[in-house]
């Protein structure tokens, strides 16, 4: 989805500046959510609540879902869909105005030049942290959202009320540090991977 809004935003040099980096990123993620995230990270939140409480209804992956699907419908899995869009759609961004940016300044006059993979690993890293800095209060605030407990809140921005007059401010930004480490490995190898298979590709036919 990045390579395809992209690919209409460049300009006639074949380069995009980090402002068009950033709005591609914020629809890969609103697509990515939509489609995705959102139905996955639902099944998995109630997945962890359902496992943790005293006795869990779940025996298995397909059992839960067919039972989330008979209680709820389709719209139990799309529980928190408007946190997931904000949550995912800010956290793309973030991670390709900050990688789009990072590329730029490494590339200077010569959008052709060739990237190290240690190099892309590394701006992939910087690129994860900011977006864990960045939306980590969207996270939370989703995955309350998604949670078997759910039914205490009559939406998300009601949600972010809750808990910040509930919990105060710190509680926006549980679990920053083991997100920290994920993300930013996790966004790391996913750049180092894309762009390598890319070059892969191009010698077979052209795909950028």
């Amino acid at each position: 989805m990045f390579e395809f809004l992209s690919n209409h935003m460049r300009d006639p040099q074949g380069r995009l500046d980090s402002t068009r980096g950033l709005l591609c990123g914020l629809g890969a993620g609103v697509a990515e959510a939509i489609v995705v995230v959102c139905p996955m990270e639902t099944i998995k939140v109630k997945f962890i609540h359902d496992q943790t409480s005293p006795n869990p209804k779940y025996r298995g992956f397909f059992h839960g879902v067919r039972e989330i699907v008979r209680e709820q419908g389709l719209k139990g899995t799309y529980q928190g869909l408007t946190a997931t869009v904000l949550k995912q759609g800010s956290n793309q961004a973030i991670r390709f105005f900050v990688m789009t940016s990072l590329r730029n300044w490494y590339r200077g006059d010569n959008p052709n030049k060739p990237m190290n993979p240690l190099i892309t690993g590394v701006f992939g890293a910087v690129a994860g942290a900011a977006s864990v800095f960045g939306n980590t209060p969207l996270d939370v605030i989703k995955t309350r959202m998604q949670g078997l407990e759910a039914h205490k809140y009559r939406n998300t921005w009601d949600c972010g009320l809750q808990i910040l007059r509930n919990e105060g401010l710190k509680a926006f930004y549980k679990g920053t540090i083991p997100r920290l480490g994920r993300v930013c490995l996790d966004v790391a190898i996913v750049f180092v991977i894309y762009d390598e298979v890319v070059k892969l590709l191009n010698k077979v036919w052209k795909t950028d």
